[in-house]
């Protein structure tokens, strides 16, 4: 998914600190178009950009399609990142530059590396009436930050127990693991909670962790957290207690160690400099305004593969990116 924000470089959120448990709430944001689809982006923060690897989280719906005009993402770029998509109801076509075609559909995830560069759509597909799911980015590190795009697809079985369920989709927990590839150890699983049910989560201590309620209420190691909310836990702890509220709850966990390294990260670029992801954004720009060096498209449109190729049998014109700031964008941690 695309960051659509008209100034990128600005967070405004809130948070509020409980008992080590920090709650950050979300801030809305349109997607764009003339219904404008919109999401509640809870990462990053003003205070906190990354939870382990995790530095971007959009969480939206349940949305009517014939409210919102569904999810119509036209090809944009990425640098620096894997982008992980997740869903609840509904169903997305991927399409990417490195010719992967593939659909997202609740319980199933998409992960899709960017690492030098790579430029994808996003479509909601014509029989979807409700969507309701979330996309996050994960920051590559430095070692492997430019490293040839890639994609995988994964179903992760259910397992669960007294009270719950979970699906597995990156790294390990409650007994399951994901063969999904990332490039710094992550954690990320779907929980879903019956009403009153008390859930002990061994996790690892070295990992900081974040917990987002999709449905709900949930008290995350004593402190409540409502639908939309994201539960910062840091690291030290080898389990979080979970208790599901009077009508039960759907959520998020994600984790990692600390990421250790500063990055900028400004539209949907992940870099190291303020110069870097300029450029980036310079040779975005080139690629698609720049005839004298494009080829031409099926449909007429002339555009050059460039850095960050050219998603095939789509027809949605590429996202112009916006203006740089003022400002030099800064290091986030």
């Amino acid at each position: 998914m695309s960051n659509p924000d008209a100034r990128p470089d600005e967070v405004v959120c809130e948070s509020r600190q409980a008992a080590g448990v920090e709650l950050m709430e979300p801030r809305d944001v349109p997607l764009g178009g003339p219904r404008a689809m919109q999401v509640r982006r809870t990462l990053p923060q003003r205070q906190r950009s990354l939870i382990g690897a995790w530095c971007f989280l959009d969480h939206y719906g349940p949305d009517l399609v014939s409210d919102s005009g569904g999810m119509s993402v036209a090809p944009h770029p990425h640098t620096g990142l894997q982008t992980v998509s997740w869903l609840f109801t509904g169903e997305i076509e991927h399409r990417d530059s490195a010719g992967n075609v593939a659909m997202v559909r609740p319980g199933e995830v998409n992960l899709m590396t960017a690492g030098q560069g790579i430029s994808h759509s996003e479509v909601s597909t014509p029989g979807t009436t409700v969507l309701h799911g979330a996309q996050l980015w994960v920051a590559l590190p430095a070692t492997d930050r430019d490293t040839a795009p890639g994609f995988e697809h994964y179903a992760p079985d259910e397992v669960g127990g007294d009270g719950w369920r979970a699906r597995v989709f990156l790294g390990s927990l409650l007994g399951d693991s994901s063969p999904v590839r990332t490039f710094t150890p992550l954690l990320g699983a779907e929980l879903v909670l019956d009403p009153g049910t008390t859930l002990r989560v061994p996790v690892d201590a070295s990992y900081e962790h974040g917990v987002l309620v999709d449905l709900g209420g949930v008290s995350v190691a004593g402190v409540d957290v409502a639908a939309a909310e994201l539960a910062y836990v840091p690291t030290g702890a080898d389990e979080i207690v979970l208790v599901a509220g009077a009508e039960g709850a759907r959520l998020l966990v994600l984790g990692g160690p600390p990421f250790g390294e500063a990055i900028v990260m400004w539209w949907n670029f992940v870099g190291r400099t303020h110069d870097e992801v300029v450029a980036y954004r310079e040779a975005w720009q080139t690629q698609i305004t720049d005839p004298a060096s494009g080829e031409v498209l099926p449909d007429g449109r002339q555009v050059a593969p460039g850095r960050f190729g050219v998603v095939p049998d789509q027809p949605l014109p590429p996202i112009p990116a916006p203006g740089l700031p003022n400002a030099r964008l800064r290091e986030r941690r």
